[in-house]
């Protein structure tokens, strides 16, 4: 069975979700030409959070925000062996010269994030696309992709895993190092 640390909960992660809410807003201010999106399957949550902070925060202003699926944008979709199943996509708005935050829950080898830029392109061509990531599990990039805005950073081996639980999932907010 494997074990596992808890890395983040409680005020602790929620105090974090609220650092990453005032990085946004330093750096996109009212969110006028701004929109979060979240990557399918898991950073949905995240950037659901996130928004509704943000919303919370910015009355009466709503952050425009997405949901985008890279399922067929991934360079090892053809590698499964049973049929791929999408994720729901929720994009129902403007990419076009927009500056756009990726949101994610864990940065790994950062081939979801390459997967959600191809991905995009297929809504428009965006002005800029930051990444904002729950959990970057350091030296570990495959490809040369760095967060502009993290929670948390986590020095990790190959044979540990980073697993974020979420209240809208039915969990309690939390992070835990697993290891085999």
């Amino acid at each position: 069975m494997p074990e596992h640390n808890t890395i983040l909960s409680g005020k602790k992660f929620s105090i974090t979700l609220d650092r990453l809410c005032y990085q946004l807003i330093e750096n996109h201010g009212k969110f006028i030409n701004s929109a979060i999106i979240g990557l399918q399957p898991r950073g949905i949550y995240l950037a659901q959070a996130l928004q509704q902070r943000l919303n919370t925060i910015l009355a009466p202003i709503k952050v425009p925000y997405g949901e985008l699926d890279t399922t067929f944008h991934r360079d090892d979709f053809r590698t499964h062996k049973g049929p791929l199943i999408p994720s729901s996509q929720k994009m129902e708005l403007v990419v076009e010269n927009k500056n756009i935050i990726f949101v994610d829950d864990v940065l790994y080898t950062g081939r979801s994030i390459r997967a959600g830029m191809d991905a995009l392109l297929d809504f428009g061509r965006p002005a800029s696309v930051e990444l904002l990531v729950l959990v970057d599990r350091i030296y570990s990039r495959q490809l040369p992709i760095e967060p502009n805005y993290i929670g948390l950073q986590v020095d990790t081996r190959a044979s540990q895993k980073v697993k974020v639980n979420w209240k809208a999932a039915g969990e309690e907010d939390s992070v835990w190092l697993m290891t085999e």
